[in-house]
């Protein structure tokens, strides 16, 4: 036994974080405000002190009881529901792979950094799987959690295995009114004793002096943890079709090969389905890796309708440092891109578009856990793309969530409610530094610039259209209370 205890206090996001432009590829080949996005220091990126431990191959329990076969007394239940999921005739976003459990441990120290040694620390604590109560929805399910809690009909595409872990995950899923699509055919062959197959495990651990150190299976492997699925099964067609945003994330990469997910994206092109990529921090790995991530990764770029960067991750793919400019660099070089949204951190977030320029400040809040923060700032984007809301007003309330989703701890079910995004948008503190907006967008060349301010003389200021945080709060909240009733009826 094992002198572990484990913890959901104070996790970070589970990623390890992995460099020029892109556009440039063959194609051959403790007040804080939120949003957060990483610090700079002396010119380049601080991180929270890590260990990257390159994964293992983790021994998963098997529970017969929960199989989803359809032969299998409580499995054939699962079974069913995943199939009536399909059924489903509206969809409003869907998310693809990147589906993963959590485990947060804490430890008495981080493990060496030798790969040997590594791999020894991580087959040993894997040896006493923590209790259930420790284990949380991660990956993609913290943006379609965060977006069903809007009211948004969300479904996940992806894979999860045949044993306790993917039970919990389709637990959690169908506790959110969250459907599951799954990436294989029913008729494939499984081998659910290997280790590709299981539902893929990320342990988060954290040392006394809080410092993390992340670990998964796709750390560990060359290849994609699921590199065996190569096809869009018919269900997951369907799922597309049926969606009106297919919501895609670097972090796919690590579950899914670059070739299955350009065919997510064609298919979803050629049937009407909006697509929203967020790169995140694999970006920088993509665009410096093999020629088939680096295709993937421009294909993304340029077939998208929704760009979401940190400021950071739009300088390392343009080469440009103005966020607003870089912004406009990915709007000039994409094909089907509308929107580009930076996140700014604790400035607040930008939305650039081939004719305006939105600015929203970030709220103020106490920060408790800044993990799922990202991921509930994508669903209230989704929430207003698809109802058509005025950008500033879809920059506050994606604001609002990913604040919200900070106050609390730990990613997951632990995302932003719908009462606590109401109760910081009827607040309204907003942390406003008009010195920096004004420089930002001074002598922009562009149609139109609206920004947020808590208070507003007049409206206009120079070529700046001010809006009042209040006009929008009262505006977005009877949106999110009705989004949210109907619902509830149609679950």
């Amino acid at each position: 036994m094992h002198n572990y205890t484990v913890t959901l206090k104070s996790p970070l996001p589970y990623h390890a974080p992995p460099s020029h432009p892109i556009f440039s590829l063959p194609l051959n080949p403790r007040q804080f405000v939120l949003p957060l996005s990483p610090q700079k220091t002396g010119g380049s990126t601080y991180h929270n002190p890590v260990f990257i431990c390159k994964g293992t191959q983790l021994s998963v329990p098997s529970h017969g009881s929960t199989s989803l076969g359809p032969s299998n007394g409580n499995g054939a239940a699962v079974h069913d529901w995943k199939v009536r999921s399909v059924g489903i005739e509206n969809i409003d976003v869907a998310t693809l792979g990147n589906l993963c459990v959590d485990i947060v441990l804490n430890v008495p120290k981080l493990p060496p950094r030798s790969r040997e040694a590594s791999f020894a620390y991580m087959q040993e604590l894997s040896k006493s799987p923590p209790d259930k109560k420790y284990w949380e929805a991660g990956g993609n399910c913290n943006m379609a959690i965060a977006a069903a809690r809007l009211g948004l009909h969300c479904a996940t595409i992806g894979h999860v295995g045949d044993e306790i872990y993917g039970q919990f995950l389709l637990d959690v899923l169908r506790e959110e009114g969250i459907s599951m699509v799954r990436m294989s055919e029913d008729g494939d062959i499984v081998d659910s004793s290997n280790a590709s197959y299981e539902t893929l495990l990320c342990w988060v651990l954290v040392d006394p002096l809080q410092r993390h150190g992340f670990c998964s299976r796709a750390d560990f492997c060359k290849e994609p943890a699921f590199s065996w699925m190569s096809k869009l099964s018919e269900e997951v067609k369907m799922a597309i079709k049926q969606s009106k945003i297919l919501f895609c994330n670097g972090y796919g990469f690590d579950e899914l090969s670059p070739a299955l997910i350009m065919l997510a994206l064609d298919y979803a092109v050629e049937v009407g389905t909006s697509v929203f990529f967020d790169p995140g921090p694999r970006g920088k790995s993509l665009l410096t890796g093999t020629p088939e991530e680096r295709l993937a990764l421009s294909h993304l770029l340029k077939m998208s309708d929704v760009l979401l960067l940190t400021s950071d991750e739009a300088e390392s793919l343009t080469g440009i440092g103005n966020p607003i400019l870089a912004g406009q660099e990915l709007l000039k070089n994409g094909i089907r891109t509308k929107w580009v949204i930076i996140k700014m951190g604790s400035r607040g977030s930008i939305l650039v578009t081939m004719s305006s320029i939105s600015c929203a400040p970030a709220f103020k809040v106490n920060v408790i856990d800044t993990v799922g923060c990202g991921d509930s700032f994508v669903a209230a984007i989704a929430f207003g793309y698809i109802h058509n809301i005025p950008l500033v007003n879809t920059l506050a309330i994606a604001n609002a969530v990913g604040a919200a989703t900070a106050m609390g701890c730990g990613a997951g079910r632990n995302v932003a409610t719908l009462e606590k995004v109401i109760e910081l948008m009827r607040a309204s503190n907003i942390n406003e530094d008009d010195e920096f907006w004004n420089e930002l967008v001074k002598d922009m060349d562009t149609g139109e610039i609206t920004f947020l301010s808590k208070m507003v003389i007049n409206g206009r200021n120079n070529q700046v259209n001010h809006v009042a945080l209040q006009k929008v709060v009262s505006e977005l909240l009877p949106k999110l209370k009705d989004n949210r009733l109907e619902g509830k009826v149609a679950s």
